[in-house]
């Protein structure tokens, strides 16, 4: 189950995904967050590694599911059911004691980095 996002911005197009609909803004900077969470976390040297490996196993996910040219409403598409698919992804690819405490932020991290690659993206 997709976690309620914020309330959309004025002008922002929601995308619908099932029953779910997320906004591009609104998603961009729940990945944003989650990012700037991911690296206060890394700061640790012992979580680093592990943060790393379920980033990659997200990433490596992600790829599959998006591919490499996709735009920025398609990533959101695919972070509405990312729930269910990153659990998956890191419980197969990275588990590690505690891994679902951080699974929020490193689905949010590895959506905000590979956003940096959609044909539409700005900073």
């Amino acid at each position: 189950m997709a976690r309620p996002l914020l309330s959309r911005p004025r002008g922002a197009t929601p995308v619908a995904s099932g029953t779910v609909q997320v906004d591009v803004p609104t998603a961009r900077s729940e990945w944003e967050q989650g990012y700037r969470r991911l690296l206060a976390e890394a700061r640790d040297p012992v979580s680093a590694d592990r943060l790393q490996a379920q980033l990659n196993a997200v990433t490596a996910e992600l790829h599959k599911r998006v591919g490499g040219i996709f735009t920025l409403r398609e990533l959101t598409e695919v972070y509405a059911d990312a729930d269910r698919w990153t659990r998956e992804a890191v419980a197969e690819h990275a588990p590690a004691a505690g891994w679902p405490q951080t699974l929020s932020l490193v689905g949010d991290a590895a959506f905000h980095l590979y956003a940096r690659g959609a044909v539409d993206y700005t900073p």
